[in-house]
């Protein structure tokens, strides 16, 4: 068993076909363990692939993760759909319209940049501090007003029209429900269409490449190298550029005090910064209040 203590970091897992993403992390804590860990960007049941884990101190950084770029790969079948809008939920409706290849490809460039989405009834979004699935589960339904979404790039890979069954390539931002997708284009085709399969291969900075397995990461435990595999927090906050602070102004940051900006080397403006301490501590994410920088987000151990 891993030591629980000052064990802090980041690990993208893979997750397998079946789990939840509250699965995996009740696995991990299993496993190593560890009782606070979260999980970046939630996948559903029937999805696997890349799932950011964050583990100890660097759980604080589940929803303030700076890259929301998503890449998925997608099956899907048209001429039906189902409550949920993928092919674990029951059929509601069928059409018996055929679409070809071209039909598809000549309307998705209507789904390329910013562009407005119903969410489906069957996901985590709250209305009145209620689930949205919970609500589809008890038979309810509720109005869903569209939202902004972010389609960098959406290709059709393949697809066979003897079995009007198809594999979509999408590159998205957060907040893009791919079943959805689906649905909305299969109606700009004259059809309806189901989600068959997803992995998600790109989430919060981590390709799939880089992903561990459950077994793997259970290996590394019973080896003690679980620090070994796990990348320090900082790293998903890359995009930010640092500040590296003196031991006085280290001290002064870590307990509470706002720095002058020549005590953090920076003109004030209004960015978010990675803060380090003056032996290299990462100390978290800071930002200026006016003319002073200030503690933004803490991952030091008080």
């Amino acid at each position: 068993m891993a030591q629980k203590n000052n064990i802090s970091g980041v690990l993208p897992v893979y997750k397998p076909e079946g789990w939840t993403s509250f699965d995996v992390v009740a696995k991990l804590r299993s496993i190593t363990g560890i009782k606070k860990i979260g999980h970046g960007g939630t996948l559903d049941p029937m999805a696997s692939g890349v799932l950011p884990v964050f583990l100890g101190r660097a759980a604080r950084a589940c929803d303030i993760m700076p890259d929301d770029r998503k890449h998925y790969i997608a099956g899907f079948r048209l001429g039906e759909t189902t409550d949920t809008l993928d092919t674990t939920g029951k059929v509601t409706q069928s059409c018996d319209k055929k679409v070809s290849r071209e039909d598809i490809e000549s309307v998705l460039a209507e789904f390329k940049g910013d562009i407005l989405q119903v969410p489906p009834m069957y996901s985590a979004i709250k209305v009145n501090g209620r689930k949205l699935y919970e609500l589809a589960r008890e038979g309810k339904s509720v109005e869903l007003e569209a939202r902004e979404i972010t389609v960098d790039e959406i290709k059709l890979t393949e697809f066979d029209e003897r079995k009007q069954m198809g594999v979509l390539d999408i590159s998205c931002r957060k907040g893009t429900y791919v079943r959805a997708l689906i649905r909305d284009i299969a109606v700009r085709c004259g059809t309806l269409g189901v989600m068959t399969a997803l992995e998600r291969t790109f989430s919060g900075g981590f390709s799939i490449d880089e992903c561990f397995t459950l077994a793997e990461v259970s290996e590394a435990v019973s080896d003690r190298e679980l620090r070994d595999i796990l990348l320090p927090t900082d790293k998903i906050f890359d995009l930010y550029e640092d500040i590296r602070l003196g031991a006085n102004e280290t001290r002064l940051y870590k307990n509470g005090v706002r720095l002058r900006a020549e005590q953090s080397g920076r003109e004030p403006d209004d960015r978010l910064y990675r803060v380090y301490g003056f032996d290299g501590e990462f100390l978290g994410l800071g930002r200026f209040f006016g003319q002073e920088l200030g503690n933004y987000k803490s991952f030091f151990e008080v």
